[in-house]
């Protein structure tokens, strides 16, 4: 079959396409004749040689994506061959056909269209288990309630669109920092009701200020380490602060004084590494919580872009850009 390949680490050039094995399911797994994926900054981070799979995964990049399934595993039940559906993954997307763990699978929701159903999975259970999850979950998560404020750095991205939307539905009061007005009018469009221009504006003064001196009670953080401080900053009393990113770098200074304060909790998130078991509790999560979201039309998913599998280098330079809205998708189906 054929799929992405990375020659070596570096730059989008080194992505091209080649003819690798066709995989075979095993017990609990389905193969997923891929139509789509989606691209992520963590595909990013792997070309690069940073985020290498979890042991015993596909070293092809792709976290998830739509298509049919194809084949059953011994032991997969509720599935038939044929179903179209969407997955989270921990790796292989970027090919025409991935294994799947049966736990990861997601029917594709209602009024979505097969290829654009790729958008979801990654950025649908990320948000679900580090937004609103009660705190104290496995692998932390700020518990967003109803009437809370949540800040999200980089509003208009996958993640970020994905999390404004949500956060709205379930009753919270979103504010969005992103670095141009397109992006900051995407996010209001999307019912964020602070924006905060991160090239212009200072954001815990315009946060603090929006919110009448409250803050944000949840900060989803993709930066890291230069806002690390910053995001103390701006949190309400007994604010949680979530990241799951290190775009801006892994080190920062944090003054334990202002974070007592606060009474406020920071929290670091991942999803790639964890146990097929705890991804599976989150997918059934966010079958029950947010798919019924997408069939009514208050969640949908936002798609910047669709590029064939053969122009995944470009896919790739478009993310690393930042020019895009929401997600870039891969069409890897013939």
């Amino acid at each position: 079959m054929r799929a992405a390949t990375v020659r070596e680490p570096g730059g989008p050039e080194v992505l091209g396409v080649g003819e690798v094995p066709d995989p075979r399911p095993g017990p609990g797994e389905v193969v997923v004749e891929v139509v789509a994926a989606g691209v992520n900054r963590a595909d990013l981070m792997q070309r690069r040689g940073h985020y290498p799979p979890p042991p015993g995964e596909s070293e092809v990049l792709g976290l998830e994506c739509s298509g049919r399934v194809a084949e059953l595993g011994e032991g997969v039940t509720g599935w038939a061959v044929g179903d179209e559906v969407c997955a989270l993954l921990a790796g292989g997307g970027y090919a025409e056909r991935v294994v799947v763990p049966a736990g990861q699978l997601l029917p594709v929701p209602d009024g979505v269209d097969l290829v654009d159903a790729a958008a979801l999975p990654e950025v649908a259970c990320t948000v679900v288990s580090t937004v609103f999850a009660a705190p104290g979950a496995s692998g932390g998560s700020g518990g967003l309630r109803a009437g809370e404020w949540l800040l999200v750095h980089g509003g208009g991205s996958g993640i970020g669109t994905f999390a404004v939307q949500l956060a709205v539905a379930r009753g919270a009061r979103v504010a969005v920092t992103a670095g141009s007005r397109r992006k900051l009018d995407a996010c209001r469009d999307l019912g964020a009701e602070l924006l905060v221009d991160y090239s212009t504006e200072d954001f815990v003064e315009a946060v603090r200020t929006g919110t009448d001196g409250h803050g944000a009670d949840v900060v989803l953080d993709v930066v890291g380490g230069p806002y690390l401080g910053r995001n103390v900053d701006v949190l309400a009393t007994g604010g949680r602060l979530v990241v799951i990113g290190m775009q801006g770098g892994t080190r920062g200074e944090l003054d334990l004084g202002r974070l007592l304060a606060r009474r406020g909790t920071v929290l670091a998130a991942s999803l790639r590494a964890r146990p097929r078991a705890e991804k599976a509790a989150v997918v059934a999560a966010v079958r029950e919580q947010v798919w019924p979201l997408v069939a009514d039309g208050r969640v949908r998913p936002v798609v910047h872009d669709r590029v064939p599998l053969d122009d995944v280098a470009r896919a790739h330079a478009s993310l690393e850009e930042s020019s895009h809205i929401g997600k870039v998708l891969l069409l890897t189906g013939r």
